[in-house]
């Protein structure tokens, strides 16, 4: 069964830094683009940081110079590493992966979401 599987959320003072993980798996063939969104309570979706196959990456304007986007193509799994932290990036990670895959005895295509993570940054 494919999935998109995140770890490293939880709670941390402002300043500080948190590392996210998300590893792709089941018949994974390869990933094209790859990106962390993150929802904050009544509020809209929106992206925080995303990265091509190649290594390009592009990052929302309030992240930018705090945030790193990386993955590992040998390993599925893309990161986001948060320094800096402030009480306005708590939220809910999701990580988000084009994701080309084999089942059923047909190559497939889809855009997948992880189950989400809960990043607080409070004192």
């Amino acid at each position: 069964q494919v999935q998109l599987v995140e770890s490293g959320g939880g709670l941390v003072q402002p300043g500080g830094s948190l590392r996210l993980s998300c590893a792709a798996s089941g018949g994974i063939v390869s990933i094209n683009d790859m990106g962390w969104y993150r929802q904050a309570p009544g509020k809209q979706r929106e992206l925080v940081a995303s990265i091509t196959t190649d290594g390009s990456t592009n990052y929302a304007e309030p992240v930018k110079g705090r945030f790193t986007v990386s993955r590992d193509n040998a390993k599925n799994t893309v990161y986001l590493q948060m320094n800096s932290l402030k009480p306005e990036d708590t939220a809910v990670y999701f990580c988000n992966a084009d994701l080309r895959f084999y089942y059923g005895g047909v190559y497939r295509r889809r855009n997948d979401w992880g189950q989400g993570t809960q990043v607080t940054v409070s004192s």
